[in-house]
């Protein structure tokens, strides 16, 4: 039986077999971190360079944005890697760092996506004080309140998974370095902490649904204020601000719970696959066009932006 202090490195899931299905999986690999890194650059650049985007929803947009680039490149140039030189060794130190990575980046965007949320709650609800309860100030501080929880949490996360004995060897089943996973490794009867690494985990839990309740109060809230709109126009521009917001935060929460929430005989090894890369990957890349497709200043932005850069070159 082997311990922490005796593992060098993890094993990670090989996404497949063959070496034919190895380069498929790192061309697929490749495509979705390119369009990940093109679609939140040209986000950053749009909200950077377009001085009327300079407005709270389009600054943690940009926020939002900066955690999807990480969370990408946390995990993806990793498993490229793998699939390009048919190996899955990862070292102890980085998958404790690309653990940290990746929750803190994924922390970050849903502690952005809640205040998104509340973001567009007061300019809804309570349009009149919009620049009171979020100037320039206001919004700074609750997105370095954002990142600076998400630090804290993946810290204590990561020191408190691997603080615990790993005496089911270094075999992870999955392709990335992930909680679930690694508590496998510290699984009862060998390990008296393995309840400890749950318990954190609950907490976290807990803590995550509160503020899920607080979302879904919001959009009530938003949508009762929405319908009460007179004009059809007026409804429309605030389904074009909400929706977007709405499917992120769905998809983003959906996927994330039910691979933490999911009861074992459910369990699957192609499942879990499956919601990892839509969390960890796919979602990353899908969010600037998702935010893009409905919102109009945004789309004229890089219209503009792009219209500019051919005309210089």
């Amino acid at each position: 039986m082997s311990n922490s202090s005796s593992i060098s490195h993890f094993l990670l899931l090989a996404l497949a077999d063959t070496r034919q299905l190895q380069l498929l999986h790192f061309c697929l690999l490749l495509g979705i971190s390119l369009a990940a890194l093109l679609g939140n650059g040209l986000i950053i650049s749009a909200v950077a360079c377009g001085h009327h985007l300079h407005t709270p929803m389009f600054f943690f947009l940009l926020n939002l944005a900066l955690s999807d680039l990480g969370s990408i490149c946390t995990t993806v140039p990793k498993a490229m890697h793998n699939s390009l030189w048919h190996t899955s060794n990862i070292s102890y130190s980085g998958c404790a760092a690309q653990l940290f990575l990746l929750y803190f980046f994924l922390s970050a965007e849903y502690f952005l996506l809640t205040i998104m949320c509340y973001d567009r709650y007061v300019s809804i609800c309570k349009p009149l004080h919009y620049g009171t309860l979020l100037g320039s100030r206001a919004c700074a501080h609750m997105a370095a309140a954002a990142w600076a929880s998400a630090f804290l949490n993946a810290l204590m996360h990561t020191a408190n998974t691997f603080s615990l004995p790993l005496c089911h060897g270094n075999t992870l089943g999955q392709f990335f370095c992930e909680i679930p996973q690694i508590l496998k490794l510290s699984k009862l009867p060998c390990s008296n902490s393995y309840l400890r690494g749950h318990g954190l985990l609950v907490f976290s839990i807990c803590v995550t649904s509160g503020w899920f309740v607080f979302i879904v109060f919001s959009y009530v809230q938003i949508f009762r204020a929405v319908l009460r709109i007179p004009s059809e126009q007026g409804r429309h521009k605030a389904f074009s601000i909400c929706l977007p917001h709405l499917a992120v935060v769905s998809l983003f929460i959906s996927t994330a719970s039910f691979t933490y929430l999911k009861l074992p005989s459910i369990f699957s090894q192609s499942l879990d696959l499956a919601l990892s890369l839509l969390y960890s990957m796919v979602l990353p890349a899908l969010n600037p066009f998702i935010y893009s497709l409905r919102n109009q200043e945004l789309k004229a932005a890089l219209r503009k932006m792009m219209t500019v850069s051919f005309q210089k070159h």
